[in-house]
């Protein structure tokens, strides 16, 4: 009798055990949602760059000497051909002085025996002779007048000034530096980009660029020249931008981020970085359909999709095959759903889904 109403026991315990988990649904999340919209978007090529200028020079000293004047202030614009630096030339005056003197001299002793040769009485020898003479004393004094000029340090263009690295009365070796000097309008970005992408690039295409510390301006140019040699080492072509720099904000050496703007127009499924789940055997997005429970009865749940995705866009990420325009994807609360659970839909408040986010705090 013990053993019979044992195993009744057990049964009614794992019937009424059955019923109570069948009829236990646990409450649907609150979650956000956004209506899966198709977008032409722009393709383009991300890298990293350097800001160099189209004319840059380390301006420096021909000839050792004595700085005699400085007339530029650092930071200052000048013109091509403006004197900057002029060292002292005394000693070199001098000798033009003796040399001018030899020329006269030698001039005169030319016209002299050129006037006796004509009249017969100068041998051709010595009339050679003069105008040998003459033509060593011209070109000395051509030497030395070269010699000053030489100490006379000008601009080689218009730009601007750097901070001067010399001061009056120092003595300067040749090739010591005398100051930078660098052309700010317009400018170069260098940058890389990998060797697949080289047939999708070409001179005359666009170019946007940001720089850190200069959130609010966005700079755009064209690719003006692509290196005929692609580094075998990485495997990277080298290419370079021009850009319109009126304000001279881009100074030579900057860090930039760069978009090279390609021709062709992708079709992609816009979504918000939200509403993807990141996963190392997948990425994947959940849709919101009308499902059906094990007791038959409709509802509202979150059914997960794998997805593959394109490039991101400010706060959008684009979904190139997984989801199709006009379904309805989770945008946030997706990290605590799983697949078939219940949702409750409250849109009252949704993620970030801009192309171009300006945050408060940037």
């Amino acid at each position: 009798m013990a053993v019979f109403l044992g195993a009744i026991g057990f049964v009614k315990f794992r019937q009424v055990r059955a019923a109570t988990m069948q009829s236990f649904q646990p409450p649907p999340e609150a979650v956000t949602t956004v209506i899966a919209r198709e977008e032409r978007w722009e393709p383009s090529l991300s890298a990293i760059g350097t800001v160099a200028a189209v004319n840059g020079v380390r301006v420096a000293a021909d000839l050792p000497g004595v700085v005699k004047r400085i007339t530029f202030e650092s930071g200052s614009r000048v013109e091509a051909g403006k004197v900057l630096v002029e060292l002292d030339t005394r000693q070199e005056q001098a000798q033009l002085r003796a040399a001018e003197a030899r020329l006269e001299l030698a001039k005169a002793n030319f016209e002299r025996i050129r006037g006796l040769r004509e009249q017969g009485i100068a041998a051709q020898a010595d009339f050679d002779a003069s105008q040998a003479e003459l033509s060593q004393a011209d070109a000395a004094t051509g030497e030395i007048r070269a010699t000053i000029q030489r100490k006379t340090i000008h601009a080689p263009f218009t730009g601007i000034l750097g901070i001067r690295q010399v001061n009056l009365g120092q003595y300067l070796q040749g090739g010591d530096p005398v100051v930078p000097l660098q052309t700010l309008d317009p400018i170069h970005v260098d940058f890389t980009i990998p060797q697949p992408e080289l047939e999708r690039v070409r001179v005359g295409g666009a170019v946007r660029v940001a720089a850190e510390g200069l959130a609010d301006a966005g700079f755009s140019g064209k690719i003006t020249a692509i290196d005929s040699v692609i580094d075998p080492s990485t495997r990277n072509v080298q290419v370079q931008a021009t850009l319109a720099n009126h304000e001279g904000r881009l100074r030579p050496g900057m860090f930039v981020t760069t978009q090279v703007i390609l021709e062709a127009r992708d079709k992609v499924i816009s979504l918000p970085a939200s509403a993807i789940s990141y996963a190392p055997y997948g990425d994947s997005v959940f849709i919101v359909e009308d499902l059906k429970g094990p007791d038959g009865k409709s509802y509202r749940g979150a059914r997960q999709q794998f997805v593959k995705l394109g490039a991101a866009r400010g706060d959008q990420v684009a979904v190139l095959s997984g989801v199709k325009a006009g379904a309805e994807v989770v945008s946030s609360g997706a990290f605590k759903l799983r697949n078939g659970a219940a949702v409750l839909v409250n849109n009252e408040v949704q993620p970030g889904n801009e192309s171009a986010p300006k945050p408060e705090d940037n």
